[in-house]
Order: C-alpha cells, then sequence, then structure tokens
C-alpha cells in the first residue's frame, strides 16, 4: 500500500471504521418516540417554547430589514400557504423557514440552552411550522425531538472558538423534527443525522460583534436546510456514515463526546431545562445587566449624569463583549457597555432601547465610554451551568453601589414563571397582532396536543 502523509487515512481504513453506536441507538430511539412518551413538565416546556418563538419571531419580522427581505422574496418566487409570521401572505414552505427562522433572531430575545451553548427552539420551529403535519401531539413531538438533536450535539461538542453557533448543529434540530413529523424510520432517522451534519453553515464569531446582520440568516438557513434534507433522503441520496462525529469531531468542532448523546435519553429532555430571555440582548450581556436590575432595585433609579464610570467583571465569553461602539442594533445588543449605558439612560434593556433613536443618544453613546469590562477568572470557571457577573458603579459624588449575580434570570437554575413567560410574548405579539389575535395564537399554542389541529394556529400566524 502507497505510504499516505501522517494524518491522511486511505479510503480502505476509513470505510473500516464503525460508526460510533449511538447512531443506532438514536435513530431507534426517534422512530419509537410518541406524545405519550413525554412527560407533563416536557409538553408544557414545548408549548412555551414555542409560543415564545412565535413572539420573538412576529416581533423580529417588523425590522425595516425583514420587511423588505420577506417583501422581496415573495415577489419574486410568489405566495404560498406557509405562513411568514408576522408579515401580511405567505410563502413556499422553504421560504417561510428561512424567513421565520431569520426574524426569531433579529432582536436578541428567543430562548436558548446554556448547556448546548446556543438556541435551538429558533433552529427548529420555523421548519416546523413551515411544513406542518398531524395534529398538535405531532407537532410538539417533533419540536421536542429536534431541539434534543440539536443540543445534543452542541452539548457533545466543542465549536471552533472562531465559530458562532447558530446555523451549525441547529440544521441537525430542524431535518430531526421534520422526519418525525413524516414518520420516519430508524434507517431514514440515521440517513436524516448523516445528512443534516454536513449541511451546517462555516459561521464566523466576528459577525455579532462587529454587527454583521447577516448573522440573523444563520438560523433561518439551517431551518431552510432542515426541510430539505427530508427531500433529499426520501429522494435516495446518501450522507456520510457517521457525519455527526466527522463534522463535530474534527471540521467545525473537536472533543466529539458520543456518549453524551444517549445519557439518559428520553428522561433527561434538554427543552425541559431551557431558558428564557428578557433582556433583548446577547445572553452574555444578561448577567451584567441583572446586576443592574438590583442595583437600581436597591438604591432606585439612576441618570447618566449621575454615573462617573461602571466596571463589570463576568466570564470570558462575556467579557468578549466590551466594545462600547454601537454601529447598528446587533452591535449594540452584543456590547455591554452600551446594554449598561441604555438600561441606565431608559431603566430597562427593551427593545425600544436598542433601535435608532436610542442607539444613536449621545448620552447613552458618552456613558457607554466611561464602561469597563474584565474577565475573572474565578467567574469563567463556573461555565456553563452559571453565568455570573459583578457591576460597580462609581457615582460622581464618591459613592460607589454593586451587586453581583451568579447566573442569568429565565436560567434553569432561576426560572421565569410560565406567567411571565405568557407576558412577554404579548409585550411582544399585541402590537403586531393586536391584544384578541395575540390572545387566540397564545390560547391556540397552550391547547396543543392530540386530537387538537394545527392548521387553526397556522391561519391565526398570517397577519
Amino acid at each position: 500500500m502507497a505510504m499516505l502523509t501522517p494524518g491522511v487515512a486511505a479510503a480502505t481504513e476509513l470505510l473500516a471504521t464503525p460508526p460510533s453506536p449511538w447512531l443506532g441507538e438514536w435513530s431507534r430511539f426517534a422512530a419509537k418516540l410518541r406524545f405519550t412518551d413525554l412527560s407533563a413538565e416536557v409538553v408544557a416546556r414545548t408549548r412555551l417554547a414555542l409560543l415564545d418563538c412565535i413572539g420573538a419571531i412576529a416581533s423580529g419580522a417588523q425590522e425595516p430589514e425583514c420587511q423588505a427581505l420577506a417583501a422581496r422574496m415573495i415577489a419574486r418566487e410568489g405566495g404560498g400557504e406557509a405562513p411568514v409570521i408576522g408579515h401580511a401572505g405567505g410563502a413556499r414552505p422553504g421560504t417561510a423557514a428561512f424567513l421565520n427562522g431569520t426574524a426569531g433572531t433579529m432582536l436578541e430575545l428567543d430562548e436558548g440552552n446554556q448547556y448546548a451553548r446556543g438556541h435551538p427552539a429558533i433552529h427548529v420551529v420555523p421548519a416546523l411550522l413551515a411544513a406542518p403535519r398531524g395534529d398538535g401531539a405531532a407537532l410538539l413531538t417533533g419540536l421536542a425531538l429536534g431541539y434534543e438533536m440539536g443540543s445534543r450535539v452542541g452539548i457533545a461538542s466543542k465549536l471552533n472558538v472562531a465559530m458562532h453557533p447558530h446555523g451549525t448543529w441547529g440544521t441537525l434540530g430542524a431535518a430531526t423534527g421534520i422526519a418525525k413529523l413524516h414518520g420516519a424510520t430508524a434507517e431514514e432517522f440515521r440517513g436524516v443525522i448523516n445528512m443534516a451534519s454536513t449541511l451546517g453553515l462555516a459561521t464566523s464569531r466576528k459577525t455579532m460583534l462587529e454587527g454583521g446582520t447577516v448573522r440573523n440568516t444563520y438560523a433561518g438557513v439551517a431551518n431552510m436546510l432542515g426541510i430539505t434534507v427530508w427531500d433529499l433522503v426520501r429522494a435516495g441520496f446518501e450522507g456520510e456514515r457517521d457525519g455527526v462525529a466527522t463534522i463535530f469531531g474534527h471540521v467545525s468542532a473537536h472533543d466529539f463526546r458520543p456518549e453524551e448523546m444517549v445519557a439518559h435519553l428520553g428522561t433527561r429532555w434538554e427543552i425541559a431545562r431551557n431558558y428564557f430571555k428578557r433582556h433583548a440582548a446577547c445572553r452574555y450581556t444578561h448577567g451584567a445587566l441583572d446586576a443592574m436590575a438590583k442595583i437600581v432595585a436597591e438604591h432606585g433609579p439612576l441618570t447618566p449624569d449621575q454615573v462617573k464610570a461602571v466596571q463589570v467583571h463576568t466570564y470570558v465569553w462575556a467579557a468578549q463583549l466590551d466594545s462600547p461602539a454601537a454601529p447598528n442594533m446587533l452591535a449594540a445588543k452584543f456590547s455591554i457597555p452600551f446594554a449598561i449605558a441604555t438600561f441606565i439612560r431608559h431603566g430597562a434593556a427593551t427593545v425600544p432601547a436598542f433601535r435608532g433613536p436610542a442607539r444613536e443618544d449621545p448620552v447613552t453613546l458618552a456613558l457607554a465610554q466611561r464602561v469597563a469590562v474584565d474577565e475573572d477568572a474565578a467567574m469563567t470557571a463556573m461555565l456553563p451551568g452559571l453565568r455570573p457577573a459583578r457591576v460597580a458603579i462609581t457615582l460622581n459624588d464618591g459613592r460607589v453601589l454593586s451587586a453581583e449575580v451568579t447566573t442569568n434570570r429565565g436560567d434553569t437554575e432561576d426560572p421565569f414563571t410560565e406567567a411571565e413567560v405568557r407576558e412577554k410574548f404579548r409585550e411582544l405579539a399585541d402590537p403586531v397582532y393586536g391584544a384578541q389575535r395575540a390572545r387566540a395564537i397564545e390560547d391556540a399554542v397552550l391547547a396543543l396536543g392530540p386530537h387538537v389541529e394545527v392548521t387553526s394556529l397556522v391561519e391565526l400566524l398570517a397577519r
């Protein structure tokens, strides 16, 4: 046999390597899963994740870029029956999945999973709503299973540090959810998982730091591809025999641990330990914003002219968001200095606090320049379970106001109640649909279950 460069395997060697055992176990589990296998807690959490995504999509769809993009794509391709949430009219399924996934990440308000280090639901919900099949139980089962697949790949691997998690393992989540809606067999699930693993994006972490809004399309692409994967598999296309291990062990990520894919499978559901967001900014800013909220609750509101300087200590990924520059809304949401400044200026980190006039406010921008952010190694050591931050505000009168948090509000360790998640949905959806229709959407989502038609919900979502 010819000599090969060290580290390069010949085809015979690669083909002799058996696929990871987890893949067969996962495929059989996915094929056999029934709605009745989900606990009441998992079902309730899945409904809330769906509701949360719909609210984030509807509100994000009102951004000028999303409105213009939807108008262009629908005009070019023609309309369709799949709802483009928050937009007048529908589109073809792939287009609707893309537009809804994009809109859902615009405001940085979609739910996430701290253990997966990403946002699983927004990578699954748009695909399922664009191509619904079966009743409410089928939709919820597909969402829970797709969420599980995406999350577990995120847990089992470590993305390259230059990668952004959006649009990577999320394609696996969308494809798995779609396959479940179509009643895939174990062998078909194996094909779907292998196919989807090689259709993730090569994302860049710099987009979020520079305000590159192309980043908001990553989840949209994953949803669109998730629908396409099922078509590819049913058409006879084949993927690599063990694509997840290759892509997330060597290409996009490293240290793939297959045992994590099946640990407590069917008893520990990732969607049941997700988090919801209330601050309209990157989750890495939330610890500092929660500490700010504690300071205001104890000492009362502050004004920018009272503040001499602000010092933030936090974990490594949050400390990366240290630029006070806010050239656009996305960059502002990924800046701890701006987030702190706009919180002080407006009393909260709401959606309007990051939009046009508020983002361009010279007083806020000047205050952001007085906010310093540094890593605390002890806080970094608390990852991924905790997301700590400490904020110290030095006032012009010499006083120092400080507060510290160990985790974000909304995380598994300090969760929002169902009432709080529903209140968030109303805040986002009421301006889009009106209170009456938004309440009808909310009721329809929370009523999903066996023998409950999904079509009524889909009809409500189109404006």
